[in-house]
């Protein structure tokens, strides 16, 4: 294909007719199709509908005997916590289970150290003028939305294909004892799928920061979510912390809202002892425990990691045929006119697309005038504030296959025809 910047005057003027009568002709098909959120759809529900079912939906003892229906239990069931130590790679007693949100995690995490702080040596963080969060952007609009709503100041750091830039980031920490923290995804990121390189994830345990109690929050909801033949490998960044000295840095994150149920899961938090015990300290003011009968539930249902991968190829055997779906038709609309990129994700739930400078909010909204909603532009930099308009996230998974190759034709031509005007003036 000819890039849109080589083509004369009359055949660019020939190509918006084209794409204006294409547009049209969606237009009239009165499409409503929401592509906003990164939801499993319900074929992927329906495969963890066993766990509801019989012996499995009826159990309330665990094998030594623990009624699960009755108080206790404030950082899991001992089996639970077994099988998502393995899940995350640490030792059953750096882990507490939730509710079903790690979302909720996060937030009481930074709501608890706003309020009482993160450690001993250090104030509470809202008794400062002010704190700060590095957020590598584009990244995941609710963690920004929690620094938003608890006036936390958010600094954007760029990425690259390894990861957050550590040299900025190095920098920035060393300096600033009024930075606290740092939001990461580390695999297959949201929006982008990138996953973190080894030398990323050392850097950030072993970096000198100004401030005593730096967190980095370790969002990894994206861990065994694989599209490729394999996983792609990820350092475990709690080992990599202890390595450097630095035991203490590092709060993880993960849930199985996009592995059993989204509205029904298990969150799950891990880090060193020393920081569990401070969460577990402040958690018994909030809560006797959590739903333990729904941890023995996905105890019964996945059994171990192998039954949790084997049911994670199921997923993948349903979201595979929509992302690749996605990425023909942007290869077939735009591949060769330089007027967008956009990632190959090899896992996760979302595909990133960068147009030309000044450009998404447009294609955003000329897409949902016919009929087709993504998620609104900004979104996945700090205050909704894009700096260069020109990132949006593509969240396949919950419409039907041939809704997706629609909805991507439909944001293919809006991103060529506003591509067409930028260029043309």
């Amino acid at each position: 294909m000819t890039e849109f910047t080589k083509l004369s005057n009359q055949e660019l003027r020939h190509h918006q007719e084209e794409l204006r009568q294409r547009y049209q002709q969606f237009k009239s098909r009165q499409m409503a199709l929401d592509m906003t959120r990164g939801k499993p759809c319900p074929e992927q529900l329906d495969l963890a509908l066993g766990m509801l079912e019989g012996d499995t939906g009826k159990a309330f003892r665990t094998d030594d005997g623990l009624d699960c229906r009755n108080y206790g239990g404030l950082d899991g069931i001992p089996p639970a916590k077994a099988l998502f130590s393995e899940y995350m790679a640490v030792e059953p007693d750096e882990l507490l289970i939730g509710g079903n949100s790690s979302l909720n995690l996060m937030h009481d995490t930074i709501l608890r150290a706003m309020v009482k702080g993160v450690m001993d040596d250090a104030p509470a963080w809202g008794q400062l003028p002010k704190i700060k969060f590095l957020c590598p952007s584009p990244g995941y609009d609710r963690h920004f939305f929690i620094c938003e709503y608890l006036g936390i100041e958010m600094i954007p750091i760029e990425m690259a294909d390894s990861g957050p830039k550590m040299d900025v980031i190095e920098d920035l920490v060393a300096e600033d004892d009024l930075i606290k923290g740092i939001w990461c995804v580390p695999k297959y990121s949201n929006p982008t799928g990138i996953v973190y390189s080894g030398e990323t994830v050392d850097r950030l345990a072993k970096m000198k920061t100004r401030a005593v109690d730096f967190r980095i929050f370790w969002d990894n909801a994206y861990a065994v979510h694989h599209l490729a033949d394999g996983p792609a490998p990820l350092r475990n960044i709690l080992t990599a912390c202890k390595m450097t000295a630095n035991p203490d840095r590092v709060f993880m994150y993960a849930s199985t809202s996009k592995i059993s149920f989204a509205g029904a899961g298990l969150a799950i938090m891990a880090g060193s002892q020393a920081n569990m015990n401070w969460v577990k300290n402040q958690m018994a003011f909030q809560t006797i425990g959590p739903d333990k009968l729904n941890q023995l539930r996905h105890v019964l249902f996945f059994r171990n990691l192998a039954g949790i991968e084997a049911h994670m190829q199921k997923h993948a055997d349903i979201l595979k045929p929509k992302f690749e779906a996605v990425q023909n038709v942007l290869a077939s609309e735009l591949d060769g006119k330089n007027i967008a990129h956009w990632s190959r994700p090899q896992g996760g739930y979302f595909v990133s697309i960068d147009t030309l400078q000044g450009c998404a909010a447009a294609v955003i909204k000329m897409a949902a005038d016919a009929g087709v909603k993504l998620t609104p532009a900004g979104s996945t930099y700090p205050y909704k504030s894009d700096p260069q308009d020109c990132n949006i996230r593509i969240a396949p998974s919950f419409p039907p296959l041939e809704d997706i190759q629609a909805a991507m034709e439909l944001v293919a031509i809006c991103i060529q025809l506003i591509s067409l005007e930028k260029i043309s003036g």
